[in-house]
């Protein structure tokens, strides 16, 4: 296929738009884990057996079988392939606009990463909002936009955007760190391997080490967002938020899914960027 007259942040939307599909399908099971672990209702007896990672899993495909990973994946990709889209195609505007002549400097690398991540996360926010809803398994919703009439009906417009704030303290300095650790990272190699055939294996290791640290400074926040969410009606702010994980759970509350979500963002973002890169490329564009 030829994209002669596609302009280049067209084509940066329809690259990232297609390492989102790919990185979406793979991990989502990780995602769901994630939703549930952080959604367990605090009423365990004391010396009650911890629940983890594989206990929710093994949950999961006893009671909605092996498909039941799979819940919410329709939302995950109504969000993913135009946000991730809209995410790269702003990240290369941007890269444009400012950087043409030379390379950002590390700060430079989060506030564009940051930057382009905020565009993307208030776009799809709504969807977001379900997409949780959908994980959570809390929720009846038969399809994506059924739910999304079915909330703006009953909760009015405001909770589409609920988590907002959470949202962005979690995705900005994510992609911002994300950004950073990963152009500092491929910069520090030599040219003869970033340009080599084995260009892609070096991007892809690269992200999983930019995203490993990215996601441990953010889960907290993600914690946060998922909360509200779920349960918009029993916060009033963010604020409220934090105490109510704080006064049940402890500091620990928010690291709550820490592993799937690791797995997932640091997985799901290398890909991302490797498939991104690579398509670029092709096309004869400098990502």
């Amino acid at each position: 296929m030829e994209f002669v007259v596609a302009h280049p942040a067209l084509k940066a939307f329809m690259c990232g738009s297609l390492s989102g599909t790919c990185s979406t399908l793979l991990f989502q099971p990780l995602d769901l884990v994630k939703t549930r672990l952080q959604t367990l209702q605090n009423n365990m007896h004391p010396g009650s057996p911890k629940v983890g990672m594989v206990t929710v899993f093994l949950s999961v495909v006893r009671t909605e079988k092996l498909l039941g990973l799979w819940k919410g994946v329709s939302p995950s990709f109504m969000r993913c392939i135009p946000g991730v889209g809209i995410y790269f195609s702003t990240f290369y505007s941007l890269k444009q606009h400012f950087f043409l002549e030379r390379a950002p400097s590390a700060l430079e690398a989060v506030m564009l990463g940051a930057g382009a991540r905020t565009v993307a996360g208030i776009c799809m926010l709504p969807v977001t909002v379900i997409k949780t809803r959908f994980e959570s398994g809390r929720y009846n919703y038969v399809s994506v936009l059924g739910a999304l009439r079915s909330v703006y009906l009953t909760e009015g417009p405001r909770a589409l955007f609920s988590g907002l704030t959470a949202t962005l303290l979690r995705d900005a300095p994510f992609s911002g760190i994300y950004v950073m650790f990963y152009s500092q990272s491929k910069r520090s190699l030599p040219q003869e391997i970033t340009s080599s055939s084995f260009a892609p294996v070096v991007n892809f290791s690269c992200g999983v080490l930019a995203g490993v640290l990215a996601s441990l400074v953010t889960q907290p926040a993600d914690v946060v967002k998922t909360h509200v969410q779920v349960s918009p009606h029993l916060y009033k702010s963010t604020g409220d938020a934090v105490r109510f994980i704080y006064m049940e759970q402890g500091l620990k509350g928010f690291f709550r899914g820490a592993v799937p979500r690791s797995l997932r963002r640091t997985l799901m973002a290398a890909m991302a960027w490797t498939v991104y890169e690579q398509l670029m490329a092709r096309m004869g564009l400098k990502s």
